[in-house]
């Protein structure tokens, strides 16, 4: 993955209704660790990583660079969006363009709040780099993000086999409205 592209950043934290997505700060690193550890999060993304590890790695300010935003609630860092550019990619739609991922703590879970980061995320993204598509890839076990992915206007190009499951592969223009 690689830079985005020509886009100014940190941008001006993005309001919604109820959050912040801004840059990681210093007091974002202690749900950075629970974030990266957290089982539950890493259901389908292979397993989560060594706490001990993450205290010893994550630096102060973690996950500082382009497309990396902090999802704040009333203070607090709930989650992640990220948008990196696919340089690799196990499916050959997906090369180059900018794909989609995010994570939010578990207690987060089921109150909408991924739904409205993201779409604020691809709103930024669709006035920052006009016209470019945007992928997201998921297993289709992972029914949580299957639905996201429906919600936020990603159409499928294609299922294929990775990781010893099925994955699914979705792509988003900035000119398809969402529901």
């Amino acid at each position: 993955m690689t830079e985005l592209g020509p886009v100014a950043w940190p941008p001006d934290p993005i309001r919604t209704g109820r959050l912040v997505l801004r840059g990681s700060e210093a007091r974002d690193r202690a749900a950075f660790i629970d974030l990266l550890a957290s089982p539950e999060v890493h259901t389908y993304l292979g397993g989560p990583r060594p706490r001990d590890g993450l205290e010893r790695e994550t630096p102060a300010a973690p996950e500082r660079w382009p497309g990396s935003f902090v999802v704040d609630l009333d203070g607090a860092m709930i989650g992640q969006i990220l948008l990196r550019r696919a340089t690799e990619h196990r499916r050959p739609a997906a090369v180059g363009k900018v794909d989609l991922g995010y994570l939010f703590l578990p207690q987060a879970w089921g109150f909408g709040y991924a739904a409205e980061a993201c779409a604020a995320a691809l709103d930024w993204f669709a006035e920052a780099l006009p016209g470019e598509p945007v992928v997201l890839a998921t297993q289709t076990a992972n029914t949580r993000s299957m639905r996201l992915a429906a919600k936020l206007g990603f159409t499928e190009v294609e299922r294929f086999e990775a990781w010893d499951a099925e994955q699914w592969l979705g792509m988003w223009s900035p000119l398809t409205p969402r529901d």
